[in-house]
C-alpha cells in the first residue's frame, strides 16, 4: 500500500476560511491539469486559523512540493 501525505497551507485571519476555500480550487484544478491523483482535497478551520490541504500519494509528493511550496506536510491514512 502506498504511502499518502497531507501537504497543508496555512491561512490567517478573519478571511482565512475563504482564503483557504479559493486556495483549495486552485489546488484541485492543479492536480487535474498535471494528471496527480489526489486522496482528498478541503480546508477545515479552527479559530483565526484555516487550512487547506491536497492528499497525494508519496511518488507525487515531491512534484506538488516543488511547484506549490506548500507550509507542511503529514502521512496520512487514507
Amino acid at each position: 500500500m502506498e504511502k499518502k501525505i497531507k501537504l497543508i497551507w496555512d491561512f490567517f485571519g478573519e478571511d482565512a476560511l475563504k482564503t483557504a476555500e479559493h486556495h483549495a480550487i486552485h489546488l484541485e484544478e492543479f492536480a487535474k491539469r498535471e494528471k496527480i491523483e489526489q486522496f482528498g482535497c478541503g480546508t477545515t478551520q479552527q479559530g483565526d486559523q484555516a487550512i487547506a490541504y491536497l492528499i497525494v500519494g508519496e511518488e507525487n509528493m515531491i512534484a506538488v512540493r516543488d511547484a506549490l511550496r506548500p507550509k507542511r506536510g503529514e502521512w496520512v491514512e487514507v
